[in-house]
């Protein structure tokens, strides 16, 4: 059967989206993403009837392990991780195509070893040569990777009608420079439509909520522009600190790890042309339209904000600063908070600010879009009637609440005319009976699928960096020549004071989720 993404034709969501005879390689099965996210959700898959009888998981990683022992470390994982229930008549099945190759990188025994398993897996499992490899390893890696899978035949179908896809994790490169070394890596193997790029955020159910939103209603297209909307406000906040990734952070910092990938896409979503249809080419057409319209403010210092959380309080704990943290220098200028103030040079959103931000160790967990309204010309009130009314508002919620709100003005039961703020409240749990798959459900069904419509291409991860890169060539001169270093802000609260000067010098403030 022939799978349409639901984007595209609502209907298909009724039909068995069973992907074709296939195999996935993983590489990096001992990490915290496979673990956590990626081996569950393929049993989660396995589990809804949506992976073919024969489907094939092999793991690769410098571990000496049998096929047994990775057997175990799926099943560990599935247990602890996978949203389902676990049946054991679907994991037997699963379980039997279970294969694990031992070796490094650059270990081409390790990689003759791969292909023999793949070709073995092809006839015993009638996986007919379909196989993704999926790089849940660190981006410098890829370069070893991609060409030991050409240099061994792996990249190329087992025939005319198989396919061979990769799929890589951000980050996608630290800056435009790298990400485009990163795509000629990638593009001298695989052609561009075989190369998928996980943002796990485009997968979500809400995200896809902001086309399906914006697009199947008429209430909110013709005030979607500036001259109703005042400003828009684009937050994903963590609760947790860095934890046990300081390898990792140190030198990444919040701009790149967040706003560079999830944030930037979710403003395309919000800022787009209604597409010509919800294929990925229409998608992506008018995505790069937003990401190439994108001016920067002219002074950075005045428009930006960074910062580190300091000790303090969270979830009930004492907690220590990000330079207390173990692995971190304490001289380490990298950032645990970033905001940014982005313009887009279009008719539609000419004067209307978009506001990014992004923390760790921040009040709650929550991301969020909101749209801010322009307040009513006039209001035939006083002043005293209307003092608690603020900026009607559109928030939709990303997680962990996954919902839209909805605050306008409400008059206060009583003979006075009193005015005051109230919402009106939409959440997924309350409105549908069934669960929404995990992200990485779907994403990987839609590579297994060869479906792209959710993976960002090439073109809008150089935007990205585009965007990004004068803002940390602004951050790094000021290190540089001593003029500045990130703030500080106390573990628990909602960021540093200067992030709440960049909105205050525009007459605004961030909105408290």
């Amino acid at each position: 059967m022939t799978y349409t993404n639901p984007l595209r034709d609502p209907q298909d969501r009724r039909l068995p989206q069973i992907a074709g005879p296939c195999g996935l390689v993983l590489f990096g099965v001992t990490g915290d993403l496979s673990r956590k996210k990626i081996m569950p959700a393929i049993y989660d898959l396995a589990n809804r009837g949506l992976l073919p009888p024969g489907f094939s998981l092999v793991g690769f990683a410098r571990r000496d392990w049998a096929d047994q022992d990775f057997a175990q470390v799926v099943h560990d994982s599935v247990k602890s991780y996978a949203r389902t229930e676990f049946r054991e008549e679907v994991w037997q099945q699963l379980a039997e195509g279970f294969r694990f190759v031992p070796g490094d990188f650059d270990d081409d025994v390790a990689f003759d070893q791969l292909r023999r398993t793949i070709e073995e897996l092809d006839l015993a499992r009638g996986t007919d040569g379909n196989h993704a490899f999926y790089l849940a390893i660190p981006p410098g890696f890829f370069g070893n990777v991609v060409g030991q899978l050409k240099e061994h035949g792996l990249a190329d179908g087992g025939g005319p009608d198989s396919w061979r896809r990769v799929v890589v994790e951000k980050p996608f490169g630290h800056d435009l420079e790298s990400a485009r070394e990163l795509n000629a890596v990638l593009a001298d193997v695989f052609p561009s439509g075989s190369i998928f790029r996980i943002d796990h955020y485009l997968g979500k159910e809400t995200v896809q909520n902001i086309l399906a939103m914006r697009f199947a209603n008429t209430m909110f297209e013709p005030i979607w522009n500036a001259n109703y909307v005042d400003h828009v406000q684009i937050t994903m906040a963590e609760d947790g600190g860095i934890g046990g990734r300081a390898g990792y952070y140190d030198g990444i910092g919040a701009a790149r790890d967040v706003i560079q990938n999830h944030l930037l896409q979710l403003m395309s979503l919000v800022a787009m042309e209604e597409p010509t249809s919800f294929d990925a080419e229409s998608l992506r057409i008018e995505k790069q339209k937003v990401l190439s319209s994108v001016v920067l403010p002219r002074r950075l210092d005045l428009t930006t904000a960074r910062a580190q959380y300091a000790e303090g309080w969270a979830g009930g704990e004492k907690v220590a600063g990000f330079l207390q943290e173990e692995g971190i220098k304490k001289s380490s200028t990298t950032e645990t908070y970033a905001a940014v103030t982005l313009n887009i040079d279009t008719r539609r959103w000419a004067g209307v600010p978009f506001y990014l931000r992004t923390g760790k160790r921040l009040g709650r967990r929550v991301t969020e879009v909101a749209i801010v309204f322009k307040k009513a010309p006039h209001q035939p009130f006083s002043a005293s009637s209307t003092e608690d009314l603020t900026e009607n508002a559109l928030v939709i919620r990303i997680q962990p609440d996954e919902g839209v709100t909805l605050r306008f003005g409400s008059k206060v039961p009583g003979t006075a005319m009193e005015i005051r703020d109230v919402n009106m409240d939409f959440a997924y749990g309350g409105s549908f009976t069934e669960s929404s798959p995990e992200a990485y459900e779907r994403l990987i069904l839609d590579v297994l699928l060869g479906d792209p419509p959710l993976f960002p291409r090439h073109e809008e991860v150089e935007l990205s960096w585009k965007i990004l890169d004068p803002i940390l060539e602004h951050w790094a001169k000021q290190d540089a020549a001593g003029k500045g270093k990130p703030d500080t802000y106390e573990s628990g609260t909602w960021g540093p004071k200067s992030a709440d000067a960049m909105l205050a010098r525009d007459g605004r403030t961030w909105r408290r989720p």
